[in-house]
């Protein structure tokens, strides 16, 4: 049933945001593409609830949240990963003590962020998704009810 809602959900998302794509584009996503992805994310969640989204975000068919380089992910509110759309393993792990190779603790500043403000942009670096090279990544982040919905882009 979840699936099938899914599916529903990310074919309608998918028909919805789709745009044409110009030569010039690159197979890395955009700010405002990321900011798009997290609204989609925002929206399924205040209409299917959160088992739904969480779902549709881990299962890497789902077009609405996998586009090039562009993935959401989810943390609760003590850091707890809940969804990673690039990186499954990660659901389910406190990664409030994360850093990154600057030794910036990347979680609890995508927390700080979304608490204090509601949204906005963090940068940190990152495995890219399709290399695994370490790579400068920036995310827009929302606050989500009792959690941290994030999509980024990695930077040239």
């Amino acid at each position: 049933m979840i699936r099938a809602v899914t599916l529903a959900i990310a074919l309608t998302f998918s028909a919805i945001s789709t745009t044409a794509l110009s030569a010039e584009d690159s197979s890395k996503g955009s700010r405002d593409e990321a900011v798009a992805m997290v609204k989609r994310a925002k929206e399924m969640f205040a209409r299917h609830g959160e088992e739904a989204t969480f779902a549709a975000i881990n299962d890497q068919t789902t077009p609405a949240f996998h586009d090039r380089d562009l993935y959401p992910f989810v943390y609760d509110l003590q850091g707890v990963n809940v969804a990673h759309g690039a990186r499954p393993v990660l659901v389910g792990k406190n990664l409030s003590a994360l850093k990154d190779q600057d030794g910036k603790y990347l979680i609890q500043e995508i927390l700080r962020v979304a608490i204090d403000s509601g949204s906005g942009w963090v940068d940190y670096k990152w495995p890219h998704p399709l290399t695994n090279k370490i790579e400068d990544k920036s995310s827009y982040i929302e606050k989500m009810g009792a959690f941290v919905v994030g999509v980024g882009v990695h930077k040239d």
